[in-house]
C-alpha cells in the first residue's frame, strides 16, 4: 500500500548531518529547475501546498513545462527536524497529494516529529497535468466489458473496447503520453528533492511507488539517503509476466480469505477453504451468464465488475468481513450492490458517475514503461497461461492491460534488473500473502539492489507499513530516522 527489532534512534544533529553532507550535483542544463524554492501556502488542517516546475521532456529543458503538485505536513519538532520524507502511494495513477492528506498523521510518531511528510502527484496524475481520456460513461462501459472472453466474438469485443480506449487517449493527450513514464517521474523526484532543500532523498514508496523509488535509485544512487520500498514490484519482469504473477497473488489472497472464513465460523460458502473457493468460482461463472442488478443505479454487475469488487476487498484484511457480506448478498439474494461499491472504490468512481483520472493515468504509465505484446492473439496466449495458474483472476488481470497493444506511445527498452550500484542501504518490505505485489517480488528486488535489505511481514493485505504492525512500524521508522537498516532477512509477525 508494509524476531522483534530494536534500534536506537539517532539524535537530530547526527541525522541532519546524514541528510545534508556532500551536496548533490545539478544535471547540466537543469539549474533553473533544481534551484526552485516552492511557495508554500496553507491548504487546510495544518497542511501546506505548492507547485514545482519540471520539463515535459528532459532532453529539451527550455521547452514545455509541467507543474508538479506538492503537499506537506510540517515536522512537529523543528529543533529535531531531519528533512523531508517524500512519499508515493502507488498505482501508477494514485494521487500522492490525496494520500498524504489522508494518511500523513498515521505515520509513526517519531517520523512525524522529525520529518515533513510530503506527497506529490506524479506527472499525468490528479493535479499534475493529468492525462484524461475517458468520460464516466465510457469508463463504465469499458469496465463492464467481459474481460474473460469465452469465444472469438467476446475476444473481439474486448479488443474493440481496448482499442477505443487507446484511441481516445491519442486524441486527447497524444503529445504528453511519451513523457509520463516512470523514468521521467523519477527524474522529477530529484528536482523535488532539491526544491525541498534536501541534499539526499528520504523516501517511502508503496506498491508501484517501489518501482518509482527503484528507478530513482538507479538514476541517482549517490543521492539516496534512505529508501523504503513497501510491497515491491519486480522491475525485471515483462509486462505480461508481471500481470500473470499478480493474478497468482490474488489467488493466494483469496485462499487466505477462504481459510479465515472457515476458521471464523459461520462461513456461508462452505466448511473447507476448497469449498469456499469453489463457491466463488461457481458464482463468477453464473454472473458471466446472468449479471446481477444493484440498488444504486441501472448498471449490471457483470463478471468483470464482480471480480474487481472481490479483488478490492482482498487488498485490506479489514475488508474481509465486508467481502463475506458482499458475497452473501450476491449469492443468496442476487444483489450485487455491495460488490459494485467495492469495484467502484477500486477504480475511484464517484457516486455521480464521474471518475478520478487514476485509470487513464495508470494505463498511460504502464503502457509506456515496458514493451507490449504485438497483437490481440499474443495477449490471448498470455491470458490462457494466466488462467491455468490463476483460474479466477488470471484472465481479468492480463486482459486488463490490452489497451497497451494499441497505445500510441511505445518503448523498446526491455525490462532489466535494477542494481542502483553505489546507493546507501535500501529497505524492501514484502508481505507474504500480499494480493497485488507477491512476496517473491520483494525477494527479487532486494536481491537485485546492490544495497538491498529485505524486511518481511508475515501477514495479509497489500503493503505493510501502515497496517498497524508495531514491529514493521518500528523497523521502518528507525531506519528512516537513522539511515541504518534492520538486519537483512528480519521477519515481523
Amino acid at each position: 500500500m508494509t524476531a522483534v527489532l530494536v534500534l536506537a534512534a539517532a539524535t537530530g544533529c547526527d541525522s541532519g548531518d546524514r541528510n545534508t553532507s556532500q551536496a548533490a550535483s545539478v544535471p547540466t542544463g537543469l539549474g533553473q529547475f533544481y534551484g526552485q524554492k516552492p511557495s508554500w501556502k496553507g491548504c487546510r488542517n495544518g497542511f501546506e501546498c505548492a507547485t514545482v516546475q519540471v520539463p515535459l521532456d528532459y532532453t529539451k529543458p527550455s521547452g514545455e513545462k509541467v507543474g508538479i503538485s506538492l503537499i506537506r505536513l510540517p515536522a512537529e519538532d523543528k529543533s529535531e527536524r531531519i528533512g523531508s520524507l517524500l512519499t508515493n502511494p502507488g498505482g501508477p495513477g494514485g494521487s500522492g497529494v490525496d494520500f498524504v492528506r489522508q494518511a500523513a498523521r498515521t505515520f509513526g510518531n517519531d517520523l512525524r516529529r522529525r520529518f515533513d511528510i510530503v506527497g506529490f502527484d506524479p506527472r499525468g496524475v490528479a493535479s499534475s497535468a493529468p492525462v484524461r481520456c475517458n468520460t464516466g460513461p465510457q469508463l463504465d462501459e469499458f469496465f463492464a466489458t467481459d474481460a474473460s472472453p469465452d469465444d472469438p466474438n467476446e475476444t473481439n469485443q474486448l479488443g474493440s473496447a481496448s482499442k477505443a480506449f487507446a484511441q481516445r487517449c491519442k486524441a486527447k493527450a497524444d503529445s504528453e503520453l511519451p513523457y509520463v513514464g516512470t523514468v521521467n517521474a523519477a527524474r522529477d523526484m530529484d528536482v523535488l528533492r532539491a526544491a525541498l532543500g534536501d541534499q539526499k532523498l528520504t523516501y517511502y514508496g508503496a506498491s508501484y511507488g517501489t518501482y518509482l523509488g527503484a528507478f530513482y535509485a538507479e538514476q541517482f544512487p549517490k543521492n539516496v539517503r534512505a529508501l523504503v520500498l513497501d510491497g515491491a514490484v519486480d522491475p525485471k519482469l515483462s509486462s505480461t509476466d508481471l500481470l500473470i504473477e499478480q493474478a497468482k497473488g490474488f489467488e493466494t489472497a483469496l485462499r487466505a480469505f477462504a481459510d479465515d472464513c472457515v476458521k471464523s465460523g459461520g462461513c456461508a460458502f462452505g466448511n473447507t477453504p476448497d469449498a469456499v473457493i469453489g463457491q466463488v468460482s461457481s458464482f463468477l461463472a453464473s454472473t458471466d451468464k446472468k449479471p446481477l442488478s444493484n440498488t444504486r443505479d441501472s448498471r449490471k454487475v457483470t463478471e468483470s465488475l464482480a471480480v474487481m469488487g472481490i479483488a478490492r476487498a482482498l487488498y485490506v484484511k479489514e475488508y474481509w468481513p465486508v467481502l463475506r457480506q458482499a458475497l452473501t448478498q450476491a449469492t443468496q439474494k442476487g444483489d450485487g450492490t455491495l460488490l459494485l461499491a467495492l469495484a467502484d472504490e477500486m477504480v475511484e468512481r464517484k457516486a455521480n458517475g464521474t471518475y478520478s483520472n487514476q485509470t487513464d493515468a495508470n494505463m498511460a504509465v504502464n503502457c509506456v514503461d515496458k514493451p507490449n505484446p504485438p497483437d490481440l492473439a499474443a495477449y490471448g496466449k498470455a491470458a490462457a497461461q494466466a488462467k491455468k495458474v490463476a483460474p479466477r483472476f488470471g484472465p481479468f488481470v492480463v486482459w486488463g492491460g490490452l489497451p497497451c497493444v494499441y497505445w500510441p506511445a511505445q518503448t523498446e527498452q526491455a525490462p532489466q534488473p535494477i542494481t542502483a550500484k553505489g546507493a546507501a542501504p535500501i529497505v524492501v518490505i514484502g508481505t507474504i500473502r500480499d494480493p497485488a505485489t507477491p512476496y517473491k517480488w520483494a525477494q527479487s528486488l532486494a536481491g537485485q539492489l546492490s544495497s538491498g535489505v529485505l524486511l518481511t511481514f508475515d501477514g495479509d493485505g497489500h503493503t505493510a507499513y501502515l497496517q498497524g504492525n508495531s514491529c514493521i512500524t518500528k523497523a521502518t521508522d528507525d531506519y528512516l530516522i537513522s539511515a541504518d537498516p534492520p538486519k537483512n532477512g528480519t521477519t515481523c509477525r
